[in-house]
């Protein structure tokens, strides 16, 4: 969802549930503007102060539609208050929005120099058998792998850009057996028969 992702003059910090994080990066976000980006986050937190400097917002509290925000297709999204206080919008179930995520896109949440060092973590991964994640920081703890060129940041930088290593899922992809085909033959109705036998009839005259 973001573009242009790069390092903020200034770091801000952020309290949440998890505890503390301190953000470094920012990135556009299309039809918005500047926003601060953390990886580890999963949800996008906007300012309504600058979402109406960008579209119209409305807001009913006697109303259950939350705030309205209008986009400039003329179409509505909603912010429904959650039960903590938060108003959030869910586009899980939005059959107008599609988020893919492609490597192109993943990429531009690092820089060169983290990107180049990420690209160690798949190769050496089908090396060694491609190991889970977990399995792969406990091979770098326990110092099984000699000289290994990469971190734990890189790998879990890998799973982010790439995603989830392909021979890995093959490896550990469950192979079902189709159900049995029961296949039934029905009795020729007589019509068809007679004509068989007369046709055959004829064939052997001639």
């Amino acid at each position: 969802m973001l573009t242009n992702i790069h390092d903020a003059k200034r770091s801000l910090t952020l309290y949440c549930n998890a505890g503390k994080a301190i953000i470094t990066k920012k990135g556009d976000l299309k039809g918005h503007c500047t926003v601060w980006f953390y990886p580890e986050g999963i949800v996008n937190i906007l300012s309504l102060g600058n979402v109406q400097k960008k579209h119209r917002v409305t807001y009913d509290s006697t109303l259950d539609e939350g705030f309205l925000v209008f986009k400039v297709d003329g179409t509505a999204q909603s912010f429904r208050p959650f039960k903590k206080g938060l108003f959030f919008s869910d586009v899980k179930g939005d059959i107008a929005h599609t988020f893919i995520n492609t490597v192109d896109n993943n990429k531009t949440k690092y820089t060169i120099k983290e990107y180049s060092d990420v690209l160690c973590a798949p190769s050496l991964q089908n090396i060694i058998g491609r190991p889970n994640a977990k399995d792969f920081f406990k091979y770098m703890e326990c110092n099984m792998i000699p000289n290994c060129p990469i971190t734990k940041v890189d790998i879990l930088h890998a799973e982010d850009i790439f995603g989830v290593n392909i021979g890995l899922l093959q490896c550990i992809t469950v192979w079902k057996k189709s159900s049995r085909v029961v296949t039934t033959i029905d009795k020729l109705p007589t019509e068809i028969i007679e004509m068989a036998k007369s046709h055959l009839k004829q064939t052997s005259c001639t």
